[in-house]
């Protein structure tokens, strides 16, 4: 069954630009030559993702009043529910008992830690994303959480301070570098110390990422360091920085390794758990993405909060438990940045061939999601404006005061035509996201 078309985001259904897009769609004459000169700009700049540079799209998106204060209220009232169920998980498992989720799919997530039952953890979450979709109905909805490393923040930092002056009107007035603010004091705030020692925990040079990580280690005063630089002694992490050694109270963890039992991000549990280190976020708090764990989001909002989610999950199930994959977008439970995600009906036979043998293999380490047409988004491709496929990724940090959403996030852009695949570590591209008021 084909997919309902596309959400256009900035004409209706007649063509013509909407209210928020005319003036900045009528004022584009060379949109080549604008795409020629962000990437001067961002090459200059040296702002790279892996070895190449940061692939920003000139045409912003643009959301309205309305449209951002819906998103507002969404992600804020998501994530207080997904953060509630992680210290439940850890605590007194009541979801659990009372089966609002399965007990067998967050005991069988791979980012299930059971050493940090009762662990005395401060903040399970202090800074997450979301993937956020708007669907063909036009209602903004959920396609998967982001709580282990949500990254980007500094790409959107650096996509607004690029076109302010590129582009032929004005951007919103919100100064964006304020996030990182935000982001120091909510890790400020998972500490009890009053100045904490603060490290930004990366895989170094090598990481696709590097230019973030280097960004944020700046803006945050956290040095960044890798595992390499990192030891416990008498119960407490330290690390080694600039040849001195220091005791950390607060490890920003931003490596591309995910899983801490068995790799060698185990060193931080027991720290962790004692409550000596806080990590961000906490070890185990991974079960809230698990995307066997997506289905039910609806249903904590329900439970912790007692109200109707405003954001609501893209519906999904085990893929072992569907007979038919057509109209399926199939994912591994565990995994990120889009890696083996397979649209079925775009997916060849040896793929499909493939895949159906590792559900088989493995039919709880698979989830089917509805396949949902992503909106568009006029984009420059070859030189002029085509519509791609976008999707929003809005950053929140939750601290004492409760979750405040940062303005705008980035809006992630599938290059390719026809493409659904958004993420930058499969060819996706960026754009900035602009809030009215």
């Amino acid at each position: 069954m084909p997919l309902a078309p596309p959400y256009d985001e900035a004409y209706d259904e007649g063509s013509r630009p909407r209210a928020q897009y005319a003036e900045l769609l009528g004022a584009l004459e060379h949109p080549a030559e604008l795409a020629e000169r962000v990437e001067e700009r961002l090459r200059g700049r040296g702002v790279s993702f892996g070895d190449d540079v940061f692939a920003l799209d000139p045409i912003p998106r643009v959301l309205t009043t309305a449209e951002w204060s819906e998103l507002q209220v969404g992600v804020a009232q998501r994530l207080r529910a997904l953060d509630a169920f992680v210290a439940d998980v850890y605590g007194e498992q009541r979801s659990l008992a009372e089966e609002v989720v399965p007990r067998a799919a967050v005991e069988g997530s791979p980012h299930y830690e059971p050493a940090m039952r009762g662990a005395r953890v401060s903040r399970w979450i202090a800074f997450a994303g979301l993937d956020v979709v708007r669907c063909p109905d036009g209602r903004f909805r959920v396609i998967e959480d982001q709580v282990r490393m949500a990254s980007g923040l500094a790409y959107a930092v650096a996509a607004r301070e690029t076109l302010r002056d590129l582009l032929p009107v004005d951007p919103p007035r919100s100064d964006l570098t304020l996030a990182y603010g935000e982001l120091a004091l909510a890790l400020q705030d998972t500490s009890a110390v009053a100045e904490p020692q603060i490290v930004l925990l990366s895989d170094g040079p090598e990481a696709a990422a590097w230019w973030e990580h280097s960004v944020l280690g700046r803006e945050l005063c956290a040095p960044v360091v890798t595992l390499a630089d990192l030891e416990v002694r008498d119960g407490r992490v330290v690390a080694w920085v600039g040849g001195r050694r220091r005791t950390v109270d607060v490890v920003y963890h931003r490596t591309n390794e995910d899983r801490f039992s068995g790799t060698a991000l185990e060193l931080l549990i027991e720290p962790c758990a004692r409550g000596t280190v806080t990590v961000v976020n906490a070890p185990g708090a991974g079960v809230a993405d698990d995307k066997l764990v997506h289905p039910y989001v609806d249903e904590l909002v329900r439970f912790f909060l007692d109200e109707e989610a405003l954001l609501p999950s893209i519906p999904s199930r085990p893929a072992g438990d569907v007979s038919d994959l057509e109209g399926f977008v199939v994912k591994p439970r565990g995994e990120m940045g889009g890696e083996d995600v397979v649209i079925w009906s775009d997916a060849d036979e040896p793929t499909r061939r493939r895949l159906r043998e590792a559900i088989e293999a493995g039919p709880d380490q698979f989830v089917a999601q509805e396949a949902v047409a992503l909106s568009v988004h006029p984009t420059v491709c070859d030189g002029k404006l085509e519509p791609r496929h976008i999707d929003l990724r809005p950053y929140a940090v939750l601290d004492s005061d409760g979750v405040r959403v940062l303005p705008g996030g980035i809006s992630r852009v599938a290059l390719e035509r026809g493409s659904m695949i958004v993420n930058s570590g499969r060819g996706g591209g960026a754009k900035d996201t602009w809030v009215l008021t």
